[in-house]
């Protein structure tokens, strides 16, 4: 009797293992006082308790690793701008741009949810270079190597990280190369819009195949959640992970 219960507890892990897991897409900030990519969000992806969350990295005229998606802050051009100035944009719940080393500070704090750190595409490789290494040596004096994880538009970004450092875990966001280009690339995983997925059905059984990591941006609608996630995609991620979890 009791080998049939760790069995049949090592049978349960396993499947838990196997889940598709969530992650809250630039944090969760789809509740009141919140706002995308703020210190506020990843608290409450946090207390959400989900995989993983994403945030999106850019550089300041001057250098400095900033939190935000778009090119600009309340029609301010991050990449033309020095950080001094940009600290006194703020973001929708009150809060100023954060810095990629307030936010690793913040993550720190819940080790059971990882950091998918985004480097955006910059205006050149030399500005993409300064990116990936300024995000990995702050990963690395957080001492959170093993607590974050990497995405990026730029394949350029992506070779760079593995080149850096070969054990980080990387995905590729674009969605123009087939697993086995990205598994001859060294890179870790492939992280598609679910659509690219659609256009070439054999691509996740081929991805699994290769051991690559799969997951999926940014999926909000229950459906095609429930339908990627018993195709045995590895990871979702999504706007709603609130909703997803019930799932």
């Amino acid at each position: 009797m009791k080998k049939y219960f760790i069995g049949a507890l090592s049978i349960f892990s396993f499947m838990a293992m196997a889940q598709t897991q969530i992650i809250a897409h630039r944090g969760f900030w789809k509740t009141e006082g919140s706002a995308q990519n703020s210190i506020h969000a990843l608290k409450g992806a946090q207390k959400l308790k989900v995989y993983g969350s994403e945030f999106d990295v850019r550089l300041s005229k001057d250098g400095v690793a900033v939190i935000n998606h778009d090119e600009d802050i309340n029609k301010v051009a991050i990449a033309a701008t020095d950080f001094k100035e940009l600290r006194k944009q703020k973001l929708a719940d009150g809060e100023v741009i954060p810095t990629l080393n307030e936010y690793l500070k913040q993550g720190k704090k819940d080790p059971a949810v990882q950091m998918i750190l985004e480097i955006k595409p910059l205006a050149s490789e030399a500005f993409e270079k300064e990116a990936v290494e300024k995000s990995l040596a702050l990963v690395k004096k957080n001492k959170m190597e093993s607590q974050t994880q990497y995405i990026s538009f730029s394949l350029f970004i992506c070779k760079e990280l593995k080149r850096l450092d070969p054990k980080t875990k990387v995905q590729y966001l674009k969605g123009d190369l087939s697993p086995k280009e990205i598994k001859d690339l060294g890179i870790d995983g492939i992280d598609y819009h679910y659509s690219v997925f659609e256009k070439n059905p054999t691509w996740l059984k081929e991805a699994k195949d290769l051991k690559l990591i799969t997951n999926v941006w940014t999926v909000d609608n229950p459906d095609i959640f429930l339908k990627l996630k018993a195709q045995g995609i590895d990871f979702v991620t999504t706007n709603t992970p609130d909703v997803f979890q019930k799932l």
